[in-house]
């Protein structure tokens, strides 16, 4: 998508620091972070949010939540706890309409959120 934000920095036209990288995901430092750990899993597909995925993203999503617990074993956040979330659609906060999931943690999260 030409005007997709993360699609500009999968292809490397945005700068971005990714903390990983492979054939299915990039996760990079959210520029904006709200924990001190504050990550972004985005795979590579386009795909708006979670409302559009199909039975052929479920070994990437899968492989998103592995990846998300060893960058968090990495950041050393894996024992105190961290959560990984999805926003679907404005009004749930989404406001990139490429599907990506945040990595958060490094201090107390509230329950609920929002």
């Amino acid at each position: 998508m030409d005007s997709c934000l993360f699609c500009k920095i999968i292809a490397g036209t945005i700068p971005a620091t990714q903390v990983y990288a492979d054939d299915d995901l990039v996760v990079i430092e959210d520029i904006n972070p709200g924990a001190p750990v504050h990550l972004l899993a985005i795979p590579r597909k386009h795909t708006v949010n979670c409302l559009d995925l199909t039975e052929s993203d479920d070994r990437v999503i899968g492989k998103l939540f592995r990846v998300a617990a060893g960058i968090a074993r990495e950041k050393g956040v894996a024992e105190s706890g961290f959560r990984v979330v999805t926003n679907t659609n404005t009004d749930a906060g989404q406001s990139v309409f490429h599907i990506h999931f945040h990595i958060l943690g490094g201090r107390s999260l509230a329950w609920p959120p929002g």
